[in-house]
């Protein structure tokens, strides 16, 4: 106590090794990127659970907690995964990507100049993707139509600290490439910058959607906070309560 910060403990604890200074510094900002979204359906079931019963603050941030998924708080798990996936299949063609996982505290700079090969296998994964009708996860976003803010900021965190590696370097190419397959661009998403930032730490891929939960955590405490403080509970619940449509059910 007093010597190593909760960011790096989480750290050290899941991935069984203590992180560099730099890789500290990516991961916390990965949590600061991740802790909250404003009103989400896991910060609404935490205040409304909170509303059912304010006698069990844990309760209520669970509740929160248990709501993430697939839609919301996966992304960073799914993006991770997807990109590991297919360095894995990938890597006798890709620069070095095999020295960039092996070393997450290293340099980083090994094949960042040749983009030409990434831009191929990303090309092969966007080509596919849409042959099968699939979603590339971690791109494109509900909100940032353009660019996510948080995005930039992580990546350059990432080459700044020396830790970008494999994962963040094929996200960046599916960025580049995919407007001649899909037609359209679309931005590359904060949680998706997030699950190739983490997996370029060299952590745990099943362990991807735990580290946003350990973000989320920090979020919903602040939500009931200020539901302690400004309630809106009771409004969420009357609103939807008043403004139901009840059909009924079909006749057999």
């Amino acid at each position: 106590m007093g010597q190593v910060g909760f960011g790096e403990l989480a750290f050290w604890m899941s991935a069984q090794r203590r992180p560099t200074p730099a890789e500290v510094r990516v991961f916390e900002a990965v949590l600061v990127a991740l802790a909250d979204h404003g009103f989400t359906p896991t910060a609404i079931a935490a205040r409304l659970t909170y509303l059912s019963a304010p006698d069990s603050l844990q309760g209520a941030l669970a509740a929160g907690l248990l709501g993430g998924g697939s839609r919301f708080l996966g992304v960073t798990e799914d993006c991770g995964r997807f990109l590991h996936e297919a360095i894995t299949t990938h890597a006798e063609r890709l620069p070095h990507s095999s020295d960039d996982s092996a070393d997450p505290g290293g340099s980083g700079e090994s094949g960042g100049s040749d983009e030409r090969a990434w831009d191929e296998v990303a090309l092969e994964l966007v080509e596919a993707a849409r042959k099968e009708r699939r979603l590339i996860p971690g791109l494109g976003h509900p909100v940032h139509k353009v660019q996510d803010p948080r995005t930039p900021v992580l990546i350059a965190l990432a080459e700044e600290n020396g830790v970008k590696g494999p994962h963040l370097r094929l996200f960046e190419a599916i960025g580049r490439v995919h407007p001649t397959v899909l037609g359209r661009t679309l931005p590359l998403n904060g949680a998706g910058v997030c699950g190739a930032a983490l997996a370029d730490l060299g952590l745990p891929i099943a362990l991807l959607r735990g580290y946003a939960l350990l973000a989320r955590a920090a979020g919903l405490l602040g939500q009931l906070a200020e539901e302690q403080r400004s309630p809106i509970g009771m409004d969420v619940y009357l609103s939807v309560d008043r403004n139901a449509v009840h059909v009924q059910p079909p006749n057999d």
